[in-house]
Formats: structure tokens, C-alpha cells, sequence
């Protein structure tokens, strides 16, 4: 039997990650039949973090102080973690979220040049030491990112706070991804997700399989 499995996409606005992580799901639920898989997002995943992601999401750009959306950011994901993703990975689910810690590292500290070790002691703190497993990158040119969610936000007329926040910072977003995921190679994985949800998809499997085999779980 393979262990819980923790995925995490992570991207900038308009990089595709809700859509992978749909076809994720369907992947994973021909190849392991039967098996649980929880699909879930942040801010979010519960009814409190949920709420919390209202504040977050709407409203203008500069509503709030980059410490105050740090702390809600790390209270919802607290929430989170405890009441959904820890039970799921105990229940040995293959969990695949949409975003995860390392976006608050990114959002709220290298975007802004803020210290993001002060940023890992609240998380140790607060859930102690859950890391995702894989993580992906979902990159792309921040212009064609925000043209992407700016189609997205007008369907859904809601939820656009962060792409306000302007090209010079979807940019610095995108240096702290790469950043990161350079720190620590043998977690991240950073996919060229410029085209079609299909080919990146196609992306994100094929590496999928290749850490499944090393693992020696298929």
C-alpha cells in the first residue's frame, strides 16, 4: 500500500493550477482505483478558512497590511492542515491542494523582500512540520497569467484582489517561485505551464510516474 501522498501546485494568478488539479484527480482515479483522493484549495478547505478567504480575496488591492494577510493566510491554512489535510494523509489519501505554505512564503514575504524564516516559525508553530511531497510550479510570463484570470474573474465576478496588486509585483511573485524551488530541488518541480491545460497536465503526470516509480509504488 502507498502512503498518503501530498501534492502541491503553486503559480502565479492565472497559472492553471485549479484546472490541474481537476485532471489530476481523474488521473489518479484510473490509476489507483478505489484509492482516496482529496482535492482541496488555500486559502480554504474548511468552513472557518473558507470565511477567512473572503477577506482575502475580495476587495481592493491595498486593504490590508502584508503582515495582516500573512497571519490570515497561516490562520486559514491552520485550520486547514488540522482538520483536513493531516486526517487525510493519516487515512493514507492522495492529497493534491491547490496552493499550500509556500505561497504565503512567496506572496507575503519575497514579493515584498520580508524575511520568510520568520514566516517558517509561525508555520512550525502553528502545524509543526507538514511538507508536501511534490511540489509544482506552474509557470508562466505573469502577463499572460493576469490575461488568463482576468478572463477567469470576469465569469465569476468575484475573487480578484490579488491580481490589482499589478504587474511589477506578479512579477517579483514569479522570481520568488523560481527562487524557491531552487532551494530545494528535490521537491520542487517547475513545469512550463505556457500551454494548453492538457500539455501541462501531460507535464505534471509524466513526473508523477517517474517519482512513483522511484518510490516503488507502481
Amino acid at each position: 500500500m502507498m502512503p498518503g501522498l501530498f501534492i502541491t501546485l503553486e503559480g502565479g494568478e492565472g497559472s492553471g493550477k485549479s484546472t490541474q488539479a481537476s485532471l489530476l484527480k481523474l488521473w489518479f482515479s484510473d490509476l489507483f482505483p478505489g484509492r482516496e483522493i482529496v482535492v482541496t484549495r488555500e486559502p480554504g478547505g474548511t468552513d472557518q478558512a473558507e470565511e477567512i478567504r473572503e477577506i482575502l480575496v475580495n476587495g481592493a488591492a491595498d486593504k490590508l497590511a502584508v503582515q495582516t494577510e500573512a497571519l490570515l493566510m497561516i490562520a486559514a491554512r491552520t485550520e486547514h492542515v488540522l482538520k483536513v489535510l493531516k486526517p487525510a494523509l493519516m487515512r493514507e489519501a492522495i492529497v493534491i491542494c491547490d496552493r499550500f505554505s509556500d505561497s504565503t512564503l512567496v506572496y507575503q514575504g519575497l514579493a515584498h523582500g520580508k524575511d520568510i524564516e520568520l514566516l517558517r516559525s509561525i508555520h512550525r508553530f502553528c502545524f509543526a512540520d507538514l511538507s508536501p511531497d511534490i511540489t509544482f510550479v506552474l509557470d508562466v510570463p505573469p502577463e499572460q497569467g493576469l490575461l488568463r484570470a482576468e478572463t477567469r474573474t470576469k465569469k465569476q465576478n468575484s475573487e480578484s484582489r490579488f491580481e490589482q496588486k499589478g504587474l511589477s509585483f506578479h512579477k517579483s511573485v514569479r522570481d520568488g517561485f523560481i527562487k524557491l524551488a531552487k532551494r530545494e530541488p528535490n521537491r520542487f518541480v517547475i513545469v512550463d505551464a505556457r500551454g494548453t491545460a492538457e500539455e501541462t497536465d501531460e507535464l505534471v503526470r509524466k513526473h508523477i510516474l517517474t517519482w512513483l516509480q522511484e518510490q516503488g509504488c507502481i
